[in-house]
């Protein structure tokens, strides 16, 4: 067997560059041998019954979904985390991408959910306005993706997809609010209605979602997120979260940050250096520091530094 991309292949195989039905080849020529064989050579794939992709394109979640796009019925909808992929949020944990997750679609009501392999299937109302169209794929909007997801995920996770929502799809509280009592009854509603007064564009990373959510769980008062530092009056140093008057931050070392270069690091430390030498109190939270025992550790250190040296009471 040659290469798909070989002159000997018939014309329709060799300009393949996404998701193609198996009957749609057929009816260009290509004969069903033809495709068993470049199949069992790994020139081809099935991620679907009746769709082919080139083994060149690369097998990702908006490669799949439009793969899906091609077998399902117009009653089909890509929803949730896959939804959230294709507007431009990557919501799944790590573990789950090594290798890509199922697409998750919803069958319109009164329909029945998609059966295919690599496909997870669920059914759910949705309104017109609930679904657009993105690349020719049946999509649910960012505002219906995030009201699902606010439901449906854990409560720190739901937290940071709503927050990414708003940076990057302008979808605020005040459009969660209005939407939401279509959800009355469902169920994940009293955790989607509990985190909406938080959502903040400002947030900008998943884990700094968590620790704005951590803060706020143990009774603290909310910090200015993404706050920056004026040296000479230019704007030198940008803070995670900041409580500029007791001139405390709290910054959020991500997963990338044993992969940072040492100069990387020696500007970390410049900077809070500089802040701690400027009466800041810098508190770091790292990977780790979420569970029961180390979130208290820092959340103390906060509580600690945000209590006021002096008052003006008497008694």
């Amino acid at each position: 067997m040659t290469a798909v991309g070989d002159p000997s292949h018939p014309p329709a195989l060799t300009r393949l560059d996404g998701p193609v039905r198996t009957a749609t080849l057929v009816g260009h020529g290509v004969s069903r041998e033809t495709i068993r064989s470049a199949v069992a050579d790994g020139q081809l794939r099935t991620p679907f019954h009746g769709v082919l992709v080139p083994a060149h394109v690369a097998d990702t979640q908006e490669v799949r979904a439009a793969a899906l796009a091609l077998v399902t019925s117009e009653h089909h909808v890509i929803c949730d985390r896959t939804a959230a992929w294709l507007h431009g949020i990557d919501v799944f944990a790590h573990a789950e991408l090594a290798v890509p997750p199922p697409v998750e679609t919803c069958a319109l009501r009164w329909h029945t959910p998609t059966r295919l392999r690599g496909a997870d299937g669920r059914t759910r109302d949705l309104a017109p306005v609930d679904i657009m169209l993105l690349h020719g794929i049946k999509v649910t909007t960012p505002l219906r993706t995030a009201l699902d997801l606010g439901c449906h995920l854990r409560r720190r996770e739901a937290m940071a997809t709503l927050n990414a929502f708003a940076r990057g799809h302008g979808v605020g509280a005040a459009d969660l609010m209005a939407a939401i009592a279509r959800f009355r009854g469902r169920r994940g509603v009293k955790q989607l209605r509990m985190l909406i007064p938080l959502v903040e564009a400002r947030i900008e990373s998943h884990r700094e979602s968590w620790v704005w959510l951590e803060i706020h769980d143990h009774g603290l008062p909310p910090p200015e997120p993404q706050h920056w530092i004026m040296v000479s009056g230019v704007p030198t140093y940008r803070l995670d979260f900041a409580y500029p008057k007791a001139r405390v931050c709290v910054e959020y070392d991500g997963e990338d940050f044993h992969d940072r270069t040492p100069e990387q690091r020696a500007r970390d430390q410049d900077r809070r250096r500089w802040l701690r030498e400027h009466g800041w109190t810098v508190i770091v939270v790292r990977l780790g520091d979420f569970t029961a025992g180390n979130s208290e550790r820092w959340i103390g250190d906060l509580r600690e530094a945000l209590r006021a040296p002096y008052s003006s009471r008497r008694f």
